[in-house]
C-alpha cells in the first residue's frame, strides 16, 4: 500500500501448491492502527483462496499481541511454537494455521 510516494504497508506471501505462507506483514509506525494490515491480510486471504490455497501458515513473535490478535480475529488458530527462534531479543515464535478447505 502506498500514499504520497512512500510505502506505507505490505505483505509478503508465497506458495507451495496448496499451502501458502505469510513470510511478513508490515505497517508504517505512523500508519497502525488504521485496518492497513487487516486489510492486506483480507485481500491477500481472498487471492490466495482464489489460487486454490487449502491451507496458509504463518509465525509470530510471541510479544507480537497486536498481530496475534488480528490473525485470531481473521481465523488462524494456534497450531505450534518454535522455542528460541528469534534472535536480539530470543524469544519463542508462535506457529498459526488457517485451513481454507
Amino acid at each position: 500500500m502506498e500514499e504520497e510516494s512512500a510505502v506505507q504497508a505490505f505483505l509478503v506471501g508465497r506458495a507451495l501448491n496448496a499451502e501458502w505462507e505469510i513470510e511478513n506483514i508490515a505497517v508504517a509506525d505512523s500508519r497502525r492502527r488504521r485496518g492497513l494490515g487487516r486489510q492486506l491480510l483480507e485481500e491477500f486471504l481472498r487471492f490466495s483462496q482464489g489460487e486454490g490455497a487449502e491451507t496458509i501458515f504463518l509465525e509470530v513473535r510471541e510479544s507480537n499481541l497486536a498481530a496475534r490478535k488480528l490473525y485470531e480475529k481473521c481465523g488462524f488458530a494456534e497450531n505450534g511454537r518454535r522455542q528460541r527462534y528469534y534472535k536480539e531479543p530470543a524469544e519463542d515464535a508462535i506457529l498459526y494455521e488457517l485451513m481454507l478447505a
